[in-house]
């Protein structure tokens, strides 16, 4: 087991080191540690999980829909745990191993006081840098949540929605997320 220490940088090899369950990530060669979620956080994750499964289920999808916890390994300094993640059908094979390696198709994070900074500025510029198609930010206080999507492997706010809209994902065609039903 890895005893996490001062040490300037941190590789895929140390942190499959770490016990599992550490609540740790690897962003940018630098080990993150962030403390477990607020219940508000966890009620949204399962309510979005919950209705993404639903989605899928009646349209017949075949993807992979995973929560956190779970490794998605983009490099040797970037293991990251997205809040929810999806993986088209057709890439399933490609990207799962003993983890998710290589950017999923659709990766929701919402943000916490303690992951904010991460999931606004690191963690989606490692998602655009790696190809994740669709990157959806949840924020609770606000109660809004903003769809970036990729083009020419650079994000562009596709959508933004406040608490009485719907935002309408472009990975999963025909699934909008009714923000009053998820901040209720």
């Amino acid at each position: 087991m890895l005893t996490v220490e001062k040490k300037k940088k941190y590789t895929a090899e140390d942190y499959m080191m770490l016990e599992e369950g550490a609540p740790f990530q690897l962003i940018n060669y630098d080990l993150v540690m962030a403390p477990s979620p607020l219940p508000e956080h966890q009620i949204i994750s399962v309510r979005l999980a919950q209705k993404i499964s639903n989605f899928l289920d009646e349209e017949g999808n075949e993807g992979l829909l995973l929560c956190a916890p779970m490794d998605v390994k983009f490099d040797e300094g970037n293991i990251l745990q997205p809040d929810i993640l999806f993986i088209t059908a057709q890439r399933r094979s490609d990207l799962l191993k003993e983890r998710i390696e290589g950017a999923p198709d659709l990766v929701i994070e919402i943000l916490s006081p303690s992951n904010a900074y991460y999931d606004l500025r690191q963690k989606k510029d490692i998602y655009e840098k790696y190809g994740v198609k669709e990157y959806i930010i949840v924020d609770p206080v606000a109660k809004d949540a903003d769809l970036y999507a990729l083009k020419d492997g650079v994000y562009y706010l596709h959508q933004k929605a406040n608490e009485n809209q719907t935002l309408n994902s472009l990975i999963l065609a025909g699934f909008g997320i009714n923000l009053a039903k998820l901040f209720k």
